[in-house]
């Protein structure tokens, strides 16, 4: 079996289920959610900015560069198997986030969704692809995938601590549904978006040997802290 596409087959059904159970409830949710407390409301405003690109993908093309030049320089064996560590690591974040970042605002564009502020004038199912204006770019949720695709990418490398990146990561996208940025269904696809593509990579780091291996079934797993990477 490969093993990519049924991971790719399966979520896209889960995603396809979930937007279009959310998308008649869209305008009613989005609607309760920024009618929840100040005090609420003023929270989810302060954690919502942790879910955008720019940061993760700076931050991790730095550490990436510095491991690089880390491994061109060190001498000693030990220090070099670190400095790959790190690299590999910072390789995989950043073409995770990367990837993430270029298709999602592909689909923004392609989609054209009205955003939640514009919902009293064209509705919560206004599509008007191509525009380019940000407020055409609901769906999917930008931030929603850059939380899928950063907390993803911890779940592959901690595979125990899975149910906690994932609800860290579903924080952050009902974060843009509780400030008004975007619809229940944006973040759905979102979130499953930034998922899959951490998925694929680590599917792709696993047939190089590099950080992962495949399991018997195929599967990505992290590899022993002191195996070679």
């Amino acid at each position: 079996m490969n093993r990519p596409l049924a991971s790719t087959g399966w979520i896209l059904v889960t995603t396809l289920i979930l937007v279009l159970a959310f998308i008649p409830l869209d305008p009613f949710l989005s609607t309760r959610a920024q009618a929840l407390p100040e005090s609420v409301v003023a929270f989810n405003r302060m954690i919502t900015d942790f879910g955008t690109f720019g940061w993760m993908i700076y931050l991790s093309g730095l550490v990436l560069a510095s491991a690089f030049i880390l491994r061109r320089v060190v001498r000693q064996a030990p220090l070099q198997r670190r400095a790959r560590t790190v690299r590999n690591l910072a390789a995989y974040f950043l073409l995770t986030i990367g990837t993430a970042s270029a298709l999602v605002h592909a689909l923004k564009f392609l989609t054209g969704r009205a955003r939640p502020e514009l919902l009293v004038d064209l509705g919560a199912y206004s599509l008007t692809p191509f525009t380019g204006d940000t407020l055409f770019e609901s769906f999917p949720s930008g931030h929603s995938t850059a939380a899928g695709a950063f907390f993803g990418v911890f779940a592959m490398l901690l595979p125990r601590l899975r149910p906690v990146f994932f609800g860290l990561a579903l924080v952050i996208g009902i974060s843009r549904v509780i400030v008004g940025a975007h619809y229940p269904s944006d973040v759905a696809a979102g979130l499953l978006l930034g998922l899959w593509t951490s998925l694929m990579v680590a599917f792709l780091f696993a047939k190089r040997g590099w950080l992962f291996r495949a399991d018997e079934g195929g599967w990505p797993i992290p590899k022993r802290s002191g195996s070679r990477t």
